[in-house]
């Protein structure tokens, strides 16, 4: 027997009791996972001696890895779906608008509209018969047997470069499949979903932990969907669809991939030349916003030299130069210092910055200032003057944000939008995260420029996600331009500076679940070990040092 306090109550259980085996069954569909320590397991986990003494609680949908186990169990039940119904359909999912999941058919001629409302009936089906997922270990070669037997190629693919001898799948009934991810118990626990036709294929939208478990509603992102679709389709043409399809290229010519990534990034600065080229005498401001981990400084260095070339000369203000002094932020927010929302837009001083563009834009000379992150205060910085042929840029968080620079005139500024749109699957099932590239992105960056170990920065993440999501995200789709600053090969060249710190994270530390996850699917990809090869210009500079600009 062991003593575990569960739910606030002190319970001695037996070694081998499961989680899910203490919840009474009425509410047993009622959660997702549960946090036994500083740790998070699914409700299947079986208790032994290691967990005596610990707290055992239950999360529900309001956590961010209940989330995640609930969306990995929503793709595994819908992909069940599909087998049942058409067993020789082959799906993709992918990461989608409006915090969503898109479910293409791979196969071709395959009426996808006229398959929406028998697929739902199916799920419904199936969600309704609340049936146990059962996760199961196995060899390498009996997975791959199973994935033959089920036509899962993809799958297949992927086992090479997998480093163990071992397998994890999940069992429901007869079928067999795994998402990378933690899951629920039971096809029952899964609520609330929809499902319908987007051409070309279906989104998939469920609850949001951050949106208080609701699903929110679908909203149109064009310009960010023809992002992704764009990138969908680069990624479709030169084989960089899959970890594996990426691993081929690194075996076979990494400069030749090296190469073809940057390409497609000039490609990307000359058309947004060309683009403020044709309307340059009309615009006066570039605004440039993106989530942390962007490549933002990076970018609008190359930028400015896109710029160049084409006889324009562009003047770069930094907004973080208009920071208000701490007292007076205090008093804004009614707050102490120690509670500071220090992403707020009201801690620049915005009547001041949209006073100094608009004098700047009409030919005055404005007397700029800059803020001492030392002592904490605005000192008086340059003096400067702007002529009718350069354009200002600006570059932060708010930089998209009307109210920043309400004194322009809406023709008179160009909005640019910039962040990694990544479309990589580990397989058909599994999409990786564009939030986990940026997360590891900033874990090698602070590593190299701040002596931050990995810990450190997954503890901060969560923040920055809250203001990103405040911030950054209401004000994207009014970009004139979004700039996917993805590079397919830069896991391959993060991987070797990312594992060993993310390794460093001891089981018992609470970052230990982000840096599994990560680890996880970062193992899988081969490495570039020649980082000679990586242009000094390139974006991934910004993160693991050489670049030939001043970060």
């Amino acid at each position: 027997m062991i003593k575990i306090n569960f739910e606030g109550k002190e319970l001695k259980v037996k070694e081998g009791t499961r989680v899910i085996d203490l919840i009474p069954t009425e509410e047993k569909c009622k959660h997702c996972v549960c946090r036994i320590g500083v740790q998070v397991k699914e409700l299947n986990y079986v208790l032994g001696d290691r967990n005596d003494g610990m707290t055992v609680s239950l999360l529900d949908l309001d956590n961010a890895e209940s989330g995640k186990a609930y969306e990995a169990t929503l793709r595994y039940v819908i992909a069940m779906a599909f087998r049942n119904l058409y067993p020789d359909v082959k799906i993709r999912f992918s990461y989608n608008v409006s915090r969503s999941i898109f479910c293409q058919v791979l196969n071709k001629n395959f009426n996808i509209s006229k398959a929406s409302k028998p697929l739902t009936e199916e799920v419904d089906r199936i969600i309704k018969a609340n049936l146990p997922i059962d996760r199961i270990t196995i060899s390498t070669e009996k997975a791959q047997e199973i994935y033959e037997k089920s036509n899962l190629s993809d799958k297949m693919d992927i086992l090479q470069y997998r480093p163990e001898k071992y397998v994890h799948l999940y069992k429901c009934g007869d079928y067999y499949n795994y998402m990378h991810s933690y899951m629920l118990p039971s096809t029952g626990c899964i609520h609330q979903y929809v499902l319908r036709p987007y051409s070309p294929g279906l989104i998939i939208q469920y609850p949001r932990y951050e949106l208080n478990a609701t699903i929110p509603d679908f909203v149109e992102e064009s310009t960010y969907g023809r992002t992704l679709q764009r990138e969908y389709q680069w990624s479709k043409a030169v084989n960089t669809q899959t970890i594996a399809q990426i691993n081929h290229r690194v075996e076979n010519n990494p400069l030749e991939f090296v190469q073809m990534c940057e390409a497609k990034h000039n490609k990307m600065l000359a058309e947004l030349g060309s683009l403020i080229e044709s309307d340059i005498s009309n615009l006066r401001l570039i605004a440039i916003a993106g989530p942390s981990s962007s490549g933002k400084t990076t970018f609008c260095n190359r930028l400015k030299i896109e710029l160049l070339s084409r006889g324009i000369n562009p003047v770069t203000i930094s907004m973080d130069d208009y920071y208000l002094e701490k007292p007076e932020l205090c008093k804004l927010q009614n707050t102490t210092m120690d509670k500071l929302d220090l992403e707020h837009i009201n801690c620049l001083d915005i009547e001041q910055f949209n006073k100094d563009l608009f004098d700047l834009i009409n030919g005055e000379g404005v007397t700029l200032p800059r803020f001492n992150f030392v002592s904490g205060k605005r000192e008086q910085g340059k003096t400067i003057k702007v002529d009718m042929h350069s354009p200002i840029i600006i570059e932060g968080i708010h930089a998209l944000n009307e109210k920043l620079t309400s004194s322009i005139p809406k023709h008179q500024k160009f909005k640019i939008y910039i962040a990694p749109q990544v479309q990589i699957n580990i397989d058909d099932h599994s999409p990786l995260n564009t939030t986990d590239m940026r997360l590891i992105r900033r874990i090698v960056r602070d590593m190299q420029y701040r002596n931050c170990p990995a810990s450190d920065t997954i503890d901060m993440w969560q923040s920055v996600r809250q203001g990103e999501f405040k911030w950054i995200y209401p004000n994207q789709e009014g970009a004139n331009y979004v700039f996917n600053s993805s590079l397919s090969y830069e896991f391959c060249v993060l991987r070797k500076l990312a594992l060993p710190a993310l390794q460093k994270i001891s089981y018992t530390d609470p970052q230990f679940l982000v840096a599994n996850r990560l680890i996880k699917y970062l193992k899988y990809f081969k490495s570039i070990e020649d980082e000679s090869i990586i242009p000094c210009n390139s974006l991934l500079r910004e993160f693991i040092g050489g670049s030939c600009f001043k970060l």
